[in-house]
């Protein structure tokens, strides 16, 4: 137990001397700074005066020979097309053309009546949808219109068109729109951590090898006090990256919670409930340990530090699959399919995708803790084959050594 104490104070004092390692946590503490702020940043740039921003939008002319019915358009037109200021066009329909050509006007809509007008634009953009807008609102003035004609007075019309439907929804499980954004962020990171220490275990077991600095610690030192101790340091080191990260997102965002208003992504990111967060940590702490000890393993059956890249892709792609499983069942909206669900229970596997069906579905109790037994099983028993492929790659230098070479050592040892 001194031994693993010992070596856990020692790999742990190197990440947190890293100069990388501490810029790269400084940099996205920074970097989630000057987001958080950004409400604050851009309303400095907001003119004061409101009359200036709206003389600086482009503009859209309306024309129509009822005089009414152009109020009306541009009326409309007021609420759906706030990046333009609209106006009415007076004289013909070749004046308005002239003010597009001359880029008096950006755009224009020429009435020929309540359904029917002519969009006249100088260059037309691929990404202009100016009358895919119109088009909804117009069949909205033209109701109104009608209804005039009929004998309804505009006031009654425009409170018929404007009738609100009431609704209230209330699910009984899960809201998976409410929770997916943190859902993705926390997945993300895991999948980014994970990568970034695996590999970082790998290199700095393969880098002891190389130097024959192995040989020496394996005389002094049990393999499991050593591969234990390199694999929580690494895990010890991640959670203090990401605790600075995210509690220094949490702090900027509750100082510029105010300037954000109701925004509803950012308002569900920073409203993890505290089990869901429990939760995170428990598959992220289980899911990092399993997947070091494998790269460790892996680490120290190279012989020289070029072949780790190599040497790591299957574990690599073992993880990155079980990646693109679960975000392709979030984008999807189903995370309870069948290949998530067995996904669930597979270690390799289990980190992301039950954690992503706690976050987004409802799972029973029993499912949760037969799959977090089966991961503490694995890591645990991935732990102690990591330390016994440790204690005899010590001694595999030259070729890279087959899977049937290793085996057979570890059984000798």
């Amino acid at each position: 137990m001194k031994q693993f104490g010992t070596i856990l104070k020692f790999e742990l004092k190197g990440y947190l001397k890293n100069k990388i390692f501490v810029g790269i946590t400084l940099f996205l503490v920074i970097a989630i700074a000057v987001a958080m702020f950004i409400p604050n940043i851009a309303s400095i740039f907001k003119s004061e005066d409101g009359e200036a921003d709206a003389a600086d939008l482009p503009v859209m002319l309306v024309h129509a020979e009822d005089g009414e019915l152009s109020a009306l358009v541009k009326q409309y037109f007021d609420e759906v097309f706030s990046e333009y200021n609209v106006k009415v066009a007076d004289g013909t329909v070749e004046n308005v053309k002239e003010e597009i050509t001359s880029g008096s006007a950006e755009c224009a809509f020429v009435m020929d009546s309540a359904d029917s007008y002519t969009y006249y634009v100088d260059n037309l953009s691929m990404y202009d949808s100016n009358t895919d807008i119109a088009n909804s609102v117009l069949q909205e003035v033209y109701r109104v219109t009608a209804m005039v004609q009929y004998g309804i007075t505009p006031e009654q019309a425009g409170n018929i068109m404007s009738a609100q439907i009431e609704s209230r929804t209330t699910a009984l499980g899960k809201d998976q729109m409410q929770n997916f954004f943190y859902t993705y962020i926390l997945i993300f990171a895991l999948y980014m951590v994970i990568l970034l220490y695996g590999q970082m275990v790998a290199t700095n077991v393969a880098a002891e090898k190389s130097s024959r600095a192995m040989e020496v610690l394996i005389t002094s030192a049990k393999p499991i006090s050593m591969m234990f101790g390199k694999v929580l340091a690494s895990c010890f080191a991640g959670l203090i990256q990401l605790v600075a990260v995210f509690g220094s997102a949490l702090v900027f965002y509750n100082i510029n919670k105010s300037s954000w208003g109701d925004n509803m992504i950012i308002e569900s990111i920073f409203n993890i409930p505290v089990a869901l967060f429990v939760y995170m940590l428990v598959f992220f702490i289980l899911g990092f340990l399993m997947y070091a000890f494998m790269f460790g393993a892996i680490g120290s059956t190279a012989s020289k530090l070029e072949d780790i890249n190599t040497s790591v892709m299957p574990v690599t792609f073992l993880f990155i699959i079980a990646f693109i499983v679960v975000m392709t069942s979030m984008a999807s909206g189903n995370v309870d399919n069948t290949l998530m669900k067995v996904c669930s229970y597979v270690p390799f596997t289990s980190p992301m995708a039950m954690f992503t069906r706690i976050c987004m579905s409802t799972v029973a109790p029993y499912e949760i803790a037969a799959s977090i037994a089966v991961l503490v099983g694995t890591t645990v028993g991935v732990g102690f084959i990591a330390a016994k492929i440790y204690r005899v790659g010590v001694l595999l230098y030259g070729t890279t050594p087959k899977i049937g070479a290793i085996i057979k050592a570890v059984r000798k040892a």
